[in-house]
């Protein structure tokens, strides 16, 4: 495991592990009826105190203190880049679902696009930072990135591309749908999300804490996305030639109480409804014991572990390649071996 970089100065450090899980390919199939989303997700998330977090995360001292924290958008920003320009394909127009403030849009560069559209549901983080740290022409659309639809219209966009914001939607299934109705034929979208594995050093440390102060637990970090569900999802959702691959991102702190200060200025606190407002100090100092005890490495820090999934997917077109039908080879794997 090497070393890359530390963007919070001596708070943290980042480290990279690479487990692409696989990649599949998947013809298109019926694509789900936009009426199935009309009846309403399952709810798991409060949006609105998502949303009041988010803004009081970008409005903090002006703004500094979301910036110190920028370390893990940017590092996966960086990753969606990569994929990005794997694809030898420039866009008039990218749409950006889910900005925040821009951690992949200031990474384009005119030779891959000449705009980006930036959503976002936080006007702090929407509007933190100012065009001028941007190469490309950029528009500002404050709206529900749960409402895609209502703000682009369908089979207008080229490229859609989300950088950690659809672990917080309520209707995933939902959203993938919009995205892909957004889309030209052959569109592409492009997106990254927190799995199942994020914070799982955090999650356990708070549980057994719980369990031994106050004789049970309750959520304290977001369910995420199984690895396996995301490809279904995209499949489902009526997108094709699929890639769905694994990174993960680990973070060193010097204990557990400036990792859950970084969260909170990232606005990534817990927004799950029904979720406890208050913990006991002392649950909170054992959880920290806990928390080194199991996962602290020798030079006395802790680390953070946040898994991504990487997914790509086409919106489908006549001029796609597609896969031979079963049996129509003609060449004998045996020969070839």
């Amino acid at each position: 495991m090497n070393v890359i970089t530390s963007r919070s100065l001596t708070k943290a450090h980042l480290f990279r592990t690479q487990t692409r899980g696989y990649a599949t390919i998947s013809s298109s199939g019926p694509s789900p009826s936009l009426t199935t989303h009309t009846l309403g997700p399952f709810q798991v998330f409060d949006r609105e105190t998502k949303r009041k977090q988010r803004d009081r995360a970008a409005y903090k001292n002006g703004g500094a203190s979301s910036r110190t924290v920028d370390y893990v958008r940017d590092e996966i920003a960086d990753r969606m880049m990569e994929r990005l320009e794997d694809i030898k394909r420039k866009f008039s127009t990218i749409v950006d679902l889910g900005s925040c403030s821009g951690h992949f849009a200031k990474l384009l560069d005119p030779s891959t696009t000449r705009k980006c559209i930036m959503i976002d549901s936080s006007h702090g983080a929407l509007h933190r930072d100012p065009d001028s740290e941007f190469e490309v022409e950029v528009e500002r659309i404050h709206a529900d990135e749960e409402n895609l639809l209502q703000v682009i219209n369908p089979n207008t966009q080229e490229a859609i591309v989300s950088c950690l914001s659809l672990h917080w939607v309520n209707d995933l299934p939902g959203i993938l749908i919009q995205i892909k109705e957004a889309l030209q034929p052959d569109g592409l979208f492009l997106g990254a999300m927190f799995g199942g594995e994020t914070l799982f050093e955090l999650r356990t440390a708070l549980q057994l804490a719980e369990v031994d102060r106050e004789g049970g637990i309750s959520p304290h970090v977001s369910p995420m996305t199984d690895t396996r569900d995301v490809s279904n999802l995209l499949g489902r959702a009526g997108f094709t030639l699929l890639t769905v691959d694994i990174d993960e991102v680990k973070v060193s702190y010097p204990s557990m109480w400036e990792l859950m200060d970084d969260l909170r200025d990232m606005g990534e606190s817990n927004a799950v409804l029904g979720r406890r407002h208050i913990i006991h100090r002392d649950t909170l100092a054992a959880a920290s014991a806990i928390y080194k005890e199991l996962h602290g490495t020798e030079d006395g820090t802790i680390p953070a572990t946040f898994q991504v999934i990487f997914m790509i997917g086409w919106k489908p077109a006549p001029t796609q390649p597609k896969p031979l039908e079963r049996g129509s080879g003609k060449t004998n794997l045996k020969d070839v071996l």
